[in-house]
Formats: structure tokens, sequence, C-alpha cells
């Protein structure tokens, strides 16, 4: 969404990834496809310093692809804390577990694959930061479900919400018509309050009141 000469700047004044993620980021793009879909460093630091300040206990990610932004966000957890993470794409489960095992954090971190419509219901706990991240038609749905059980001043953050520039595009698409409803579903939604911010991609950060 900016200049790659200042996507460079912002990723030199950005503290570096560790060896671990430095590492999986290395292996995404030689081993997938779509590596563009990691967090990366920027995304991941930040989102790594919102769980250290928010210190959860629970957190829920949404779309685990290769497991990156889950060893960001699990950094910051409560001593007794646990990450839920879901993935329905199962030739990413190795990729995801081969990193998990190598985390200070493995035990707080729980891979979980299928799908998330099937198994947010199922999680009978009290979240206090859910990243979305995952199937865009479906990030309308991800959030109804979340959201009753999101603490008060809890988080939801939501990647992709500006699509590569495609929300202001006269004659959307289909994926980009999912998150203008999601977008504006928010904007009016007097039970959160939310701030859009333009990093990579876009990202909707939201916190129940």
């Amino acid at each position: 969404m900016i200049e790659p000469d200042l996507e460079k700047y912002a990723e030199d004044h950005t503290s570096d990834e560790d060896n671990l993620l430095y590492d999986l980021n290395r292996k995404t793009n030689l081993r997938t496809t779509l590596p563009r879909m990691i967090s990366g460093k920027i995304q991941g630091k930040f989102l790594e310093l919102i769980s250290k300040i928010a210190k959860p206990r629970i957190i829920l990610e949404i779309g685990s692809f290769t497991g990156y932004s889950a060893l960001c966000l699990a950094k910051g957890l409560a001593e007794d804390g646990i990450l839920y993470t879901i993935e329905s794409n199962v030739e990413l489960e190795k990729i995801i577990l081969d990193h998990i095992s190598k985390s200070e954090n493995e035990s707080k971190i729980k891979l979980i694959m299928g799908n998330a419509l099937d198994i947010i219901p199922k999680i009978d706990e009290t979240i206090d930061i859910v990243f979305i991240d995952a199937n865009k038609k479906e990030y309308l749905s991800y959030y109804n479900l979340v959201l009753p059980k999101l603490s008060k001043g809890g988080l939801i953050i939501a990647d992709n919400v500006l699509w590569s520039g495609k929300v202001t595009d006269q004659n959307p698409d289909t994926d980009t018509k999912s998150l203008l409803e999601f977008n504006t579903h928010i904007k009016n939604d007097k039970r959160v309050e939310q701030v859009m911010l333009s990093i990579r991609d876009g990202l909707l950060f939201i916190r129940k009141l």
C-alpha cells in the first residue's frame, strides 16, 4: 500500500525478526505459492507489541497460514496463556507445527485444523485478542461468532481490510464486496470502537466497549 522505498525504510527501522521468524519467513517464500500472505516483519512486530502491551490470557487466530503471526502474538501471552490458531489448509500443517515446536512458547500454541465456522462455537473461553486473517467472504461471520466471546476491552484485529486498494473500486469483486460489508458493519456497530490502519494491506483494529 506504500512505495517500495518507504516500505524498505520502515522495515529498516523496525526491530529485526528473531532467528525462528526469519527462518519461517524464508521457508514460506521458498515453499508456498502465495508467500505474500505471511504477516512479515513490520506487521508481525506490530502484532507482537500489541500482545505484549495487552498481556492476554487467551488469543484466537483465525487463519494460521504458515504460523508467523501466531509466533508473534504468542510472545505477549500471560504466563498461563493459550493461543488457539485455526487453519483449514492441511498442506500447511507440517510447516506450522515444525516452527511451533521450535518456539519457546510451544506449549502455549494450539493448532486446530478445520473450518473456523465450525470450530469457533466450540471454544468455551473468554477471549482477549482475536486476529482474523482467513476467508474474506466469512469475515462478518467470524466477527459475529467471536464478539460475544470477547472480554470487555478485548481486541479484534482484522487483516487485509484495504484489499490492495480494491475497496475503492467502482465495480468491486466478490471478496471486495464482503470486505466492504464487513468494514461498514464495524463502522456502524455501537458495541465497539475502531481505527483502520494502512499497515501493509490494511488492519482494522477493533476494541469491545
